[in-house]
């Protein structure tokens, strides 16, 4: 008896440990955004001193009023949302079935083409910007809507970006799923194309998440791609390209810059709420069919 309750008071240790860990790692993740938000509360006055408080005890919304009252914002906004939104199914649809395909089929150059999907993620955004600059002057020539100055340019840019890594997660999470479901679908009547749709894309959904996540905050959080490709056209231009507004030469408005970065997070916090359950009991829910 002394040598079970030996175990359970280690056990009981090494837990209250573990939790005491984990809370330090949250509380250092999170001190930037705290920090984020408390700037954008403060006053000038606070902001700029030479000794900054970890409080405020004149907090102010002036900061965000300064933010949401730049011409254009609502535009900004509904840019953003839109490439994100878009972005995001498009690169599900496409990787899931790239997925399965690399999976379940074996076609001449399969193995090249993982490969190749494995080294475009290997290569640095910034090498690719001109490139990419020159290949939407181009492709707007044949087809307006996707080329420079416009919101299909970079959807098309997100997309290449983001396809490659969803399709390499992807496929680990469909290559999980036994064969002998598939087999089994198959005798009770049922065709691939229920199969994939009805079986395999449920018993992925936590991939699928996981998947939308970093595709949504890549793509709402984008500065570079949105200010190499959308130039001249101002309705067209996303959130992060409105804060340079708040960039002054004379003296930068830190308050303005952390409320706009405070209401940038607030839609990625919003969806990650809203798929977070999904990610965590999708796999359960699959194990249980």
């Amino acid at each position: 008896m002394s040598t079970l309750v030996r175990t359970r008071k280690r056990r009981h240790h090494g837990r209250t440990v573990a939790e005491i860990v984990t809370v330090v790692i949250a509380a250092v993740i999170a001190f930037p955004l705290y920090w984020m938000v408390l700037t954008a509360l403060k006053p000038a006055g606070e902001i700029q001193s030479a000794s900054p408080a970890p409080w405020t005890l004149a907090p102010t919304f002036d900061s965000f009023r300064r933010v949401l009252t730049v011409s254009g914002f609502g535009g900004y906004f509904l840019n953003s949302v839109l490439v994100a939104v878009v972005v995001v199914a498009l690169s599900l649809l496409l990787s899931f079935l790239s997925a399965v395909a690399l999976t379940r089929f074996r076609f001449r150059g399969r193995t090249v083409l993982l490969v190749m999907l494995l080294v475009a993620q290997m290569v640095p955004v910034e090498a690719l910007t001109i490139p990419l600059f020159f290949l939407m002057r181009s492709i707007g020539g044949a087809v307006p809507a996707f080329g420079l100055n416009q919101l299909g340019s970079l959807v098309l840019v997100h997309l290449a970006f983001s396809l490659p890594f969803a399709i390499w997660m992807l496929r680990g999470f469909v290559a999980a799923v036994p064969v002998e479901l598939e087999e089994a679908a198959t005798v009770d009547g049922a065709s691939r194309f229920r199969f994939v749709w009805q079986i395999l894309f449920p018993l992925v959904a936590p991939g699928l998440v996981a998947t939308s996540v970093l595709a949504f905050i890549h793509a709402w959080n984008d500065f570079l791609f949105a200010k190499t490709f959308i130039i001249s056209q101002t309705e067209n231009q996303t959130l992060p390209q409105a804060m340079l507004v708040f960039f002054k030469p004379e003296e930068n408005d830190w308050g303005a810059i952390m409320a706009s970065s405070t209401l940038m997070t607030i839609p990625v916090l919003i969806f990650f709420v809203l798929v977070q359950r999904k990610l965590v009991s999708g796999m359960a829910g699959a194990v249980k069919g």
